[in-house]
């Protein structure tokens, strides 16, 4: 399928070209995550990373690029203070804004994104009421694609299970989750995975924890002569990144409105079988 993976490989004209064209990232959070999503983006040829911000002072001023092994000077390490400051983004500016950090810095760039038409793509697992608002409010003005799971697999397999489901739709339906002994809730993705089926969460999600499990999410419709199985397996906090550099290609289209990966997804398949017919 066209739409997913990185560019194709191109000579050093066109390399030149596409730099022009490069998005200019703003990265909130320097944790696990955020680590792995600044090493993504420095890896892209079709991203500049500009500046990461993390709530510590430590590192600052370094950047990402060094602290994370690479060779040259990309994304300067800021602490969150920063941003609060009013012309940050007028004197900082970037094409997008990926947020790997927690609910709270919402309030810290919302304002100035909306000033300057930023658009922002934001990973956190969830928002408050006033959070949600706030997107809302930022959606009216630019593009934002919000999922508290954005990784490319398991949005496909939200869309595939809502197809299978019209396909089959007298089948038994369960939803299994996988996880680490220490996780102690269900898993917030398998029960939107219930919600969008139409299924009763208590009822239909079956929970596993043990040992080291990133997460495993699986989708089984079961019927008298076949049983159909969807699975999708995290193995490494990359796929996240991935899934957000993913997504700002695809916002970048986009000039305002709120997004999921889950429309991210759906847009995909239905572009990609467009041209395939």
């Amino acid at each position: 399928m066209g739409g997913f993976g990185r560019p194709p490989p191109c000579n050093s004209n066109e390399r030149i070209l596409m730099k022009k064209k490069n998005i200019a990232v703003g990265l909130m959070g320097f944790g696990k995550t955020g680590k792995l999503a600044a090493a993504e983006i420095l890896e892209a040829r079709d991203f500049d990373l500009r500046w990461v911000m993390r709530r510590s002072p430590e590192h600052a001023g370094e950047s990402a690029s060094r602290h994370l092994g690479f060779k040259g000077e990309a994304g300067t390490i800021l602490p969150l203070a920063e941003l609060r400051k009013r012309n940050f983004l007028r004197d900082h500016p970037v094409d997008v804004i990926i947020d790997f950090s927690d609910s709270s810095a919402l309030h810290g760039y919302a304002a100035t994104a909306i000033r300057h038409n930023i658009r922002v793509v934001s990973a956190i697992s969830h928002y408050g009421e006033e959070e949600n608002a706030l997107l809302q409010k930022l959606a009216r003005r630019t593009a934002v694609l919000h999922s508290p799971n954005i990784t490319l697999g398991i949005n496909v397999l939200m869309v595939a299970s809502q197809v299978l489901k019209k396909i089959l739709p007298t089948a038994d339906i369960e939803v299994v989750e996988e996880h680490f002994r220490g996780k102690r809730e269900k898993s917030g993705t398998a029960l939107r995975i219930a919600e969008h089926l139409g299924l009763d969460p208590e009822e239909h999600v079956n929970s596993i924890r043990v040992g080291g499990v990133i997460g495993r999410h699986e989708v089984i419709f079961g019927m008298k002569t076949q049983t159909v199985r969807l699975v999708h397996e995290s193995i490494s906090r990359s796929a996240f990144a991935r899934g957000a550099l993913f997504g700002a290609r695809w916002l970048m289209h986009k000039r305002k409105g709120l997004f999921s990966m889950e429309n991210v997804i759906r847009n995909t398949f239905i572009e990609n079988l467009t041209e395939s017919a």
